[in-house]
């Protein structure tokens, strides 16, 4: 079951066009990304300053179809899905309130050491996560 979050389209994610900047959507989809984790019961705080992992982003991906401006009020749907034992990747929609396709996007992370920076397994926090907001 995908995590579902709605958006107001601020001020601050448009360009001088009036638009969603391309680089911005990745900012709202880490909204996204770091809202869903809180639903999953993670403790941010304790995520992120993690002495025994750490969770990088090795890709990112976007596509735009209709142009997202300021003051819309966007769903944004959240999948991610296992790679394997030390990647994942998050698909997003991006949708309007009469649920036609804005933009999609998709980020690749990656499990590692913080001191070593060698590849680990994903933790049971993570794997959970997977579960409850993945594909099934």
């Amino acid at each position: 079951m995908s995590f579902s979050y709605e958006y107001l389209v601020q001020f601050r994610d448009t360009d001088a066009a009036g638009v969603v900047y391309f680089a911005n959507i990745l900012s709202i989809c880490h909204v996204v990304y770091e809202a869903s984790l809180i639903g999953a019961g993670i403790n941010l705080q304790l995520f992120v300053d993690n002495p025994n992992f750490a969770v990088p982003i090795i890709h990112v991906s976007a596509d735009f179809y209709k142009p997202l401006f300021c003051g819309d009020r966007v769903i944004i749907e959240l999948t991610p899905r296992s790679i394997d034992i030390h990647r994942f990747e998050i698909k997003y929609q991006i949708l309007s309130n009469n649920l036609s396709v804005l933009a999609t996007a998709i980020t690749k992370h990656i499990v590692i050491d913080p001191q070593t920076r060698k590849r680990k397994e994903l933790p049971e926090a993570l794997n959970n996560w997977l579960i409850q907001w993945g594909e099934n």
